[in-house]
This record gives C-alpha cells, structure tokens and sequence, in this order.
C-alpha cells in the first residue's frame, strides 16, 4: 500500500542550462512545468524530525547552489507560481548533490530506505533527496 504519491509534470533540459538560468537561485521554483507539483501523504510521515500529518499539499523548492529548500503549503488551488507563503507549513532544507549524469527530464522518484524512503528530484546537474520516515510501529 503506497504511503505518499507525487503529481508533477516533467519538463525537458532541452540543451539549456537549468539552475541558476531557467531556474533562478534563490527564488521559488514549481518543481516541475504548468501546475504547482502536489504531494500526498495517506499516513502520517516523519521528515527532519517533523511529524507530517495525512493529506495533500502543493511541493514547492526555493533552490541554491549547494542546498534547497523544499516547502508544504497547503494552498492546493494556485496555479503555477503564484504562491501564497502566509500557507507554507513546512520547510526543509537538503544538499544538492551532483547529477551522475545530466538528467534530460526533470524527474522526481522514490527509493526504498531503511525506515520509509529517500524522495529524489533532479534535473540537469543536480539531485536532492529527501529522507521520509514511516510512523508505522514508532511511538509518536
């Protein structure tokens, strides 16, 4: 039974240089083309030490060179960028890792990973993964 999905939409490198061109450092960032990227979480999760209630949440990124910040609002009606930060609930922070090789499509997957699963996203020359933990059996 699958714990949490993501609905995104891909987009293509297309020969351009992604971050810090198409993608702006330091500004908020879709994950992904045309409608805001969306997560759903069917239990409760755990992410950096935070308890992450049920539900569905829009996915949003403000990245850097060396880290990204990843954010749950819960405004699941807005369109693209248009963000209302007064309904972010949540922000991590990850490192940027370095792709292996350039990603052509903008991709988001998940990996089994000792106590729930590693949350990939990449596009170009970088990666990030995101560490989410299943309550299952924990007492919290």
């Amino acid at each position: 039974m699958p714990v949490f999905r993501v609905i995104y939409k891909a987009t293509q490198k297309n020969g351009r240089k992604i971050f810090g061109s198409v993608v702006k450092y330091g500004e908020h960032w879709r994950l992904g083309a045309n409608e805001a990227t969306e997560i759903e979480f069917f239990e409760p999760v755990i992410i950096q030490h935070t308890k992450i209630p049920p539900g569905r949440y829009v996915l949003y990124c403000i990245p850097h060179p060396t880290e990204w910040t990843l954010i749950l609002n819960s405004d699941l009606y807005s369109w693209g960028l248009l963000i209302d930060d007064s309904k972010d609930i949540f922000k991590f922070t990850v490192p940027v890792m370095p792709a292996p090789i350039p990603i052509e499509a903008f991709t988001i997957e998940t990996e089994a990973s000792g106590e729930g699963a590693l949350l990939w996203m990449g596009w170009d020359d970088a990666r990030v993964s995101l560490p989410v933990e299943l309550t299952t059996n924990k007492n919290q």
